[in-house]
């Protein structure tokens, strides 16, 4: 894969990964952070990297984000591999929503998408609270971020990086029939495994089954 250096590098090597952690994590090497070189990682200038450019990649529509890998790692995923982690996840019952996730489905089915400031309002909840439920959906493949809006702050609108996700199902943004496959569960988890390893030779069985939940 490429060194990213543009929204164009990153997209493009995304999409020759499959699957990919935005950040670093217990596999070395297999992430867009490090293949970020560190003048395009955060620098002091206007540049804002690729904290900014995933919305590139999210709006493209065949891109799916979200915090989705072990711990709640933020990553990305082509449908083709998305759909695999999903029918995995999906059949596991520690991924099963909860009655506070149920009611948020529901909020997005009724209206197409929601916000964090959505689900605060829907559950009297604050926003630590609506985060973590949030990041459990996309942990459970039933949420991902359909889209960003960035926001522009101060008397001259300066836009910082800081930005507001739109959260929407999976089956809404790429359509249920793209979701469908046809290898079971088990066999959906070897080929996301065996995609990581030809990535990353040096990924152990332990690492890859973390990162896969």
């Amino acid at each position: 894969m490429r060194p990213v250096c543009s929204p164009e590098d990153m997209y493009a090597d995304i999409k020759e990964a499959g699957l990919i952690p935005f950040f670093r994590n217990t596999i070395p090497g297999f992430s867009i952070e490090e293949l970020t070189p560190k003048e395009h990682w955060f620098d002091s200038s206007d540049e804002l990297g690729p904290w900014d450019w995933k919305i590139f990649a999210v709006q493209s529509g065949d891109i799916a984000y979200g915090k989705f890998l072990w711990g709640g790692k933020a990553a990305f995923a082509t449908v083709e591999f998305y759909r695999e982690l999903a029918n995995w996840r999906r059949s596991l019952p520690a991924y099963s929503p909860s009655p506070e996730g149920q009611r948020i489905l529901e909020f997005i089915r009724e209206n197409g998408s929601c916000s964090t400031g959505d689900v605060r309002r829907l559950l009297g909840l604050k926003k630590n609270a609506a985060d973590a439920l949030l990041t459990r959906l996309e942990a459970q493949t039933r949420v991902i971020i359909g889209d960003f809006e960035r926001v522009y702050r101060g008397e001259d609108l300066h836009y910082s990086g800081w930005q507001r996700a739109a959260f929407c199902t999976p089956e809404d943004l790429f359509g249920e029939e793209a979701l469908r496959t046809s290898r079971s569960p088990e066999e959906s988890f070897g080929f996301l495994s065996r995609r990581i390893r030809s990535l990353v030779p040096s990924a152990s069985d332990k690492d890859i089954a973390r990162l896969l939940g």
